[in-house]
């Protein structure tokens, strides 16, 4: 996957992961960021807990929706490590 493809899939997965967290969110690059490394961290679980090889495969509905787990997944473990929580609406 280009990096054009990473920096897409990271953006639109970092800004749904940091709507569904509540939380102010982090920025644009923040986000690209949040996601780009919940890609990683999503491309890996997938493969090992699901069996899924190549689950990162471009700008496609699967590689976001791994890239969102992942960024939601990582935005709870910085929360977690920082105290800081969510905010109510």
């Amino acid at each position: 996957m280009g990096i054009l493809a990473w920096i897409v899939v990271g953006l639109v997965a970092g800004f749904l992961a940091s709507l569904v967290m509540r939380g102010g969110g982090y920025g644009i690059v923040g986000d690209i960021v949040i996601g780009m490394v919940g890609a990683v961290i999503g491309g890996f679980l997938a493969g090992t807990l699901l069996n899924i090889p190549d689950s990162m495969t471009g700008i496609n509905v699967t590689s976001i929706f791994v890239a969102f787990v992942g960024a939601v997944i990582l935005i709870a473990l910085l929360r977690l490590v920082s105290g800081r929580r969510g905010v109510r609406v």
